[in-house]
């Protein structure tokens, strides 16, 4: 009996000292080293994409409406790609007073993709039904698109699609059933 209360004494001595150890560490923080945060060194995550900034060349009409002039803009980059930014930015319309307007405001962009040089832009009907017509003005629209996304790397041509379809003419002056080149002799030097 002597021996087992000796046993018992033992081991619950054993079992405080134990306990104060890991009572100590546990205060000192393991180890860890000072004034460090979790995530330290690593990047933040955001349900928010990241925004970069970036230059794109727009093109515009001239205040006489005869030939297309360049803008550089730098805007804010989401998750849209280039194609749909330079698009977006064309919608919005110049930021000199001395250019003109080449795509209707109403008009709204639908979809962009670039297979094998060619981006197919699908607007909503607005860019022909809100269109201010003649064939100055179809011009400077289809150009103004054309240039702008033709100064972008992989794109060659622009193939104009209203809803989802191709459409044979923008304001009936111009064939915009096939791909569409770059035209650099209407822009101003």
């Amino acid at each position: 009996m002597k021996m087992m209360k000796q046993f018992t004494k033992s081991r619950v001595g054993t079992l405080m000292l134990t306990g104060i150890l890991i009572l100590g560490l546990a205060v000192s923080g393991c180890g860890k080293a000072p004034d460090t945060k979790p995530g330290d060194g690593q990047p933040p995550i955001s349900s928010q994409p990241a925004e970069t900034k970036v230059t794109v060349t727009l093109y515009f009409p001239d205040d006489q409406g005869m030939y297309l002039v360049s803008e550089q803009r730098e805007v804010e980059k989401r998750s849209e790609t280039l194609e749909e930014l330079v698009l977006r930015e064309l919608v919005k319309g110049p930021a000199e007073a001395s250019h003109g307007r080449a795509v209707p405001e109403e008009a709204k962009l639908i979809s962009v993709s670039v297979v094998e040089g060619v981006a197919y832009v699908n607007f909503s009907k607005e860019l022909q039904t809100k269109h201010w017509g003649g064939s100055t003005g179809e011009t400077m629209t289809i150009y103004a698109i054309v240039n702008s996304l033709t100064e972008l790397e992989g794109i060659e041509k622009v193939q104009f699609l209203l809803e989802g379809e191709k459409m044979d003419s923008l304001a009936g002056h111009y064939d915009t059933s096939e791909p569409i080149g770059p035209n650099e002799d209407i822009v101003m030097k």
